[in-house]
């Protein structure tokens, strides 16, 4: 069941609310056809949903899905879905540190509009490389063995 949850952003304490049952089941969607995909010998690993993730001495977050390079722990891919009413961290806070410690890659989910925007790090930060609709799939070049229709994950 869904909690109320604290996050570190730039030294700042956020209490973020608990997340709604659409934001659960997307959450869900996501996290099993990610796990599908990885296979029993993969270079990346999915943390469970909403883990603790330090990414600098004054901001923790907790994304709602983390991959990692199994080597390194590195982050190789975050996504965050977000909550109509508690969207500002997400959009703007966690972007901000999301650049700062180059995040390679950050899917932000949007079940207001149904969409997923997709962005990729540059040397100039996070550029928005695309903005995913319903009978698009959500794919990486870098990753072929993921696959997943826009209308899917959100249970259209």
């Amino acid at each position: 069941m869904s909690q109320t949850y604290e996050e570190i952003l730039a030294g700042e304490r956020v209490i973020r609310g608990a997340p709604g049952v659409r934001h659960e089941a997307i959450c869900e969607r996501l996290h099993q056809r990610v796990n599908a995909s990885l296979g029993s010998a993969a270079a990346r690993k999915l943390l469970p949903c909403r883990s603790i993730v330090p990414l600098s001495s004054g901001s923790w977050i907790r994304p709602d899905l983390t991959l990692v390079e199994s080597a390194t722990g590195n982050i190789w891919l975050v996504a965050e879905v977000i909550s109509a009413g508690d969207h500002a961290p997400d959009t703007v806070a966690k972007k901000i540190v999301y650049e700062e410690v180059n995040v390679p890659c950050l899917w932000i989910i949007d079940p207001r509009y149904n969409n997923v925007e997709i962005y990729a790090g540059s040397p100039y930060g996070l550029a928005l490389r695309a903005i995913l609709y319903e009978k698009e799939i959500l794919r990486d070049d870098r990753w072929p063995e993921f696959e997943l229709s826009v209308a899917e994950l959100f249970g259209l």
